[in-house]
């Protein structure tokens, strides 16, 4: 007797012997039932109830010999495991409550994910009947999936209150479907506005808003949800609020909704040393300290503004933050690759190119790795899939990657989105010497190519390049069909090109983005502040791509220029700006920082002196100070985005460093020359403090310098040298405010 009918009896026998455990599924004659459908019947059973999810049958190698495609991507794939595989146990049209793909989820026999679905249940109806039926593959005339829609759409709740969501699904037919018993629901901000399997949303007590997914057979609704203070603030407090600019009435009314009013204007010193780290990387010095607290103009802050966007610095500083998301490792690529491609990076700053153009000469990139820069992005990246992932996430903001394999778990993108994006640089020509590390010293040379294609990994087509949405502009047959995907990237009706690096620049001068994470746009992570994104976005697109124009635009609004300091109202805010987010600061900022302080430069490998680490053209370059305050891990491949934690590692080694200590004290340091100089215990005071904090000492701290050094027998010296030593300990040195 062969295995499955010996299993078939013995569960025939367990159940005519009361052994199994539960309540009996019945079965519905199929002759009165309309035909199920495995796309729109059986698909929805088996995402709602995460049998096809990654920790169960999802996964890459399935569980317990049973594999489905994660989430439902693949219905062929999964129509073959259940009805084909398994030597017929999975389905037994003869019987079908003895059916495993029944028995199983139902815990009518053991099952290693438990209980999934009720044996009298709806869910299980509907499998019997499909079983029934002969398990089609799909029904006669079976309708297509065209959208779903969650109701409301939009809420607004109260601390507590709750809203049940609806779901209806639209189908070619015409036909509308209620599912929401099948769609999947996930909050972005559970603390927030948490919700159940059922689509039940429960409001917390947190002031904020939420968006509450509806996921449907790979379709995806959205309803947003709010959550205001209950303590109604005067429409006149809103009305009076500064405008500077478009920024500041977006934000005003993104707080009017939610109750919360802004903090107050932050101080001269602090937008000082604000404006400085923010826009050329580095705090100011004491003389700047002095020339900027010593005016009294009224537009005294956007004059600074403009000064600081025309030094040298702000190119540095801004390729700087580029480097980290495109520069490979040297040691695969090629020291001469890497040192060429960083150079063309901020060269392209130095040179104020505007963003679309710059884009467009990297994603079209041709020649030879010692003569363009840019080309190196291909050498690095040598299969158009990984070429894909990096453009769609840097210049697009949407991360593909997932769709590389299956379709995307909170998006629209699959399969077909994927690799028809990757055909684009599908023919990229190559020649010379490949990568061989840990050297790969050889020059290669890149040209459009005549040959290669993408295949779709389940179907094998061979895939035509076309865009994530919208239409390119038709490619000539002899043309490197790149220029057609760099015109559609960077074209006026790609919204999403502008907005991800307004996005970017946002979240580097506010200390959050308004869609964060600032490369994961997606409809089930909205932007907190949708109008304001879209307003930075055509504003980027409308200055020329200008970044300068950016950078100035935000840092003259009030909302830049807002206090850290918390109110009543809006201590619990951490997305809509309506204060100075603190952040620890960059670590190529506080190392340049304190070289600028002591007046001791550092010594970088391969650079020449009196470099500045934030031009350093690789991070294999060795310092000790960037690898604890956080710069990317060399061994990393691009894009590497930063963490700005700070950590008792980072305390440790500020406080015990050697290097900073022999800064500190060196006899060309600023201790010596301050000691030195004939300056009385007060002026000395204002020495340190607009040098190290960028502001004049309060009355306290004039006290404590002028008591120390005017002590008996102290050695002036030494006291400067603790105090500096101090105060680059402090976290008012190392937080920006």
């Amino acid at each position: 007797m062969n295995m499955p009918r010996l299993f078939i009896l013995l569960l025939c026998f367990l159940l005519c012997a009361g052994k199994v455990r539960g309540q009996q599924p019945a079965v519905v004659a199929a002759d009165s039932q309309p035909f199920v459908d495995f796309d729109n019947d059986i698909q929805p059973i088996l995402t709602k109830f995460g049998c096809n999810s990654g920790p169960c049958h999802g996964k890459a190698r399935g569980q317990g010999g049973f594999q489905l495609s994660l989430l439902g991507f693949d219905s062929q794939q999964d129509h073959d495991a259940i009805t084909k595989e398994g030597r017929g146990r999975r389905v037994f049209a003869g019987s079908p409550q003895l059916s495993l793909l029944v028995a199983k989820p139902a815990g009518l026999v053991p099952h290693g994910g438990g209980r999934r679905l009720e044996p009298d249940g709806a869910e299980v109806r509907t499998l019997l009947q499909w079983i029934q039926q002969g398990t089609p593959r799909r029904a006669p005339n079976a309708p297509q999936l065209q959208s779903i829609q969650v109701t409301p759409a939009a809420v607004t709740l109260a601390p507590q209150q709750t809203q049940q969501l609806q779901v209806t699904a639209t189908f070619s037919d015409g036909s509308i479907r209620d599912i929401t018993s099948l769609a999947a629901f996930q909050s972005n901000e559970a603390p927030i506005a948490a919700v159940t399997e059922s689509g039940l949303i429960t409001a917390g007590s947190i002031t904020g808003e939420a968006a509450i997914m509806a996921r449907f057979l790979g379709r995806i609704a959205v309803c947003e949800v709010l959550i205001p203070r209950q303590q109604t603030i005067s429409p006149e407090v809103y009305a009076a609020l500064p405008r500077r600019n478009f920024i500041d009435p977006h934000v005003w009314s993104r707080l009017q909704r939610l109750n919360i009013v802004p903090s107050v204007l932050c101080d001269d010193h602090t937008f000082l040393r604000r404006a400085y780290t923010d826009i050329i990387g580095r705090m100011p010095t004491a003389q700047e300290v002095t020339t900027f607290l010593e005016d009294t103009s009224a537009d005294r802050r956007a004059v600074l503004v403009d000064h600081l966007l025309q030094q040298p610095e702000f190119a540095d500083f801004w390729a700087n933050k580029w480097v980290d998301l495109l520069r490979p490792n040297p040691y695969r690529v090629g020291i001469k690759a890497v040192f060429n491609y960083d150079h063309w990076i901020r060269q392209s700053f130095h040179d104020r190119k505007p963003w679309d153009q710059f884009v467009r000469e990297l994603i079209t990139a041709r020649g030879s790795t010692f003569r363009n820069g840019a080309v190196t992005l291909f050498r690095d990246r040598r299969e158009p899939e990984e070429v894909a992932t990096l453009v769609s996430r840097l210049f697009v903001g949407v991360r593909l990657e997932c769709a590389r394999c299956h379709h995307h778990p909170f998006e629209v993108w699959g399969q077909d989105d994927f690799y028809s994006f990757a055909a684009w640089f599908a023919q990229i020509g190559r020649k010379g010497t490949g990568l061989s590390p840990p050297i790969s010293g050889s020059e290669e040379f890149f040209f459009a190519g005549s040959r290669g294609s993408v295949k779709h990994p389940v179907t094998g087509e061979v895939m035509t390049p076309r865009p994530l949405f919208g239409e390119a502009p038709a490619a000539d047959s002899t043309e490197d069909s790149r220029e057609a995907l760099a015109a559609w990237l960077t074209s006026p009706q790609n919204h999403l090109f502008a907005q991800v690096m307004a996005n970017r620049v946002w979240a580097d001068l506010m200390g959050r983005g308004l869609v964060d994470p600032v490369d994961d746009f997606r409809g089930t992570n909205p932007a907190s502040n949708p109008p304001l994104l879209k307003a930075l976005g055509e504003h980027f697109r409308d200055s020329g791509f200008s970044l300068a124009e950016l950078v100035r635009v935000i840092a003259n609004s009030h909302v830049y220029q807002l206090s850290s300091l918390p109110n009543d109202t809006n201590s619990a805010d951490t997305r809509s700006f309506s204060r100075h987010y603190r952040h620890r600061q960059r670590a190529e900022v506080l190392l340049d920082s304190i070289v600028q302080i002591t007046g001791i430069p550092q010594d970088f490998q391969a650079m020449p002196p009196d470099s500045s680490s934030r031009q350093i053209w690789t991070h294999r370059t060795e310092s000790v100070f960037l690898d604890t305050f956080g710069r990317p891990d060399p061994n990393q491949d691009p894009p590497c985005e930063r963490t700005g934690e700070s950590t008792v590692v980072q305390s440790l080694h500020l406080m015990n460093s050697e290097k900073l200590y022999a800064d500190v004290v060196s006899d060309r340091g600023l201790a010596k020359q301050l000691a030195d100089g004939g300056k009385s215990a007060d002026e000395l005071a204002v020495q340190l403090y607009r040098t190290i904090f960028s502001r004049d000492p309060v009355a306290d701290e004039r006290q404590l310098v002028r008591s120390l050094l005017e002590a008996e027998a102290a050695n002036r010296r030494q006291v400067l040298e603790d105090l500096i030593w101090a105060m680059l300990n402090s976290a008012e040195f190392a937080i920006q405010d």
